[in-house]
């Protein structure tokens, strides 16, 4: 277990978070919690109905699958689950880490308590979300 103030540097080092400020940061930290996963594991799976959780990539890699296609390989900073989170909706991709990963995991009512306290925190997802909706368009 990380003590307070490691965790809440581990999450500024993401660069989704990298300029909230520290009670932002603390606000995260609390709402998170960090885990240690191996390579090959299913994180989340494409058509899943029940989305639970966000989860960023602080140190490892994972690869994200649509329709049995690598569509992505994400590393640290990266993250997904947003999208179904917002929706509410299905997920989108399956989800796989490539690397024993370090990952920070924000369940969903977490996530959306966030992003009501944290507004900086809206505009960067909402941002993000943007650009993967763009560079799937057709």
């Amino acid at each position: 277990m990380l003590r307070k103030n490691a965790k809440i540097e581990l999450i500024r080092s993401v660069p989704l978070f990298a300029n909230c400020k520290k009670r932002e940061l603390t606000r995260i930290a609390a709402a998170a919690d960090i885990i240690e996963v191996p390579a090959g594991q299913p994180l989340v799976r494409e058509g899943e109905r029940l989305a639970r959780e966000f989860m960023v990539i602080v140190d490892g890699e994972v690869e994200v699958r649509r329709r049995g296609r690598r569509v992505a390989t994400l590393g640290p900073g990266g993250f997904f689950g947003e999208m179904a989170l917002l929706a509410r909706g299905p997920r989108r991709a399956t989800v796989t880490t490539t690397a024993p990963s370090q990952l920070l995991v924000v369940t969903s009512g977490a996530f959306h308590d966030l992003l009501d306290s944290v507004p900086s925190l809206q505009m960067r997802v909402l941002r993000a979300l943007a650009e993967r909706l763009e560079a799937t368009a057709l």
